[in-house]
């Protein structure tokens, strides 16, 4: 059950991707939100797929993305 996980998390990647390109502040925020949550995901599929690469990646990923934030003003 757990390897149908790498669907939502995909989805919610692109989602994420597709709101923090948006000129609505708002919509930024929810896509940084949108991509911390896609990369539990993404970690929650590693685990279970002996992935360590990908938790590796997600983790390096939720730091910039959190590095990004705090520049920008916050999210």
């Amino acid at each position: 059950m757990l390897d149908l996980v790498q669907w939502p998390a995909m989805l919610v990647t692109v989602l994420a991707a597709w709101y923090v390109a948006s000129s609505s502040e708002f919509r930024r925020k929810l896509g940084f939100w949108l991509f911390l949550f896609s990369n539990l995901l993404w970690i929650v599929w590693a685990f279970h797929a002996s992935a360590y690469a990908v938790i590796a990646l997600q983790v390096c990923l939720t730091a910039m993305n959190i590095r990004g934030a705090k520049k920008a003003g916050g999210a």
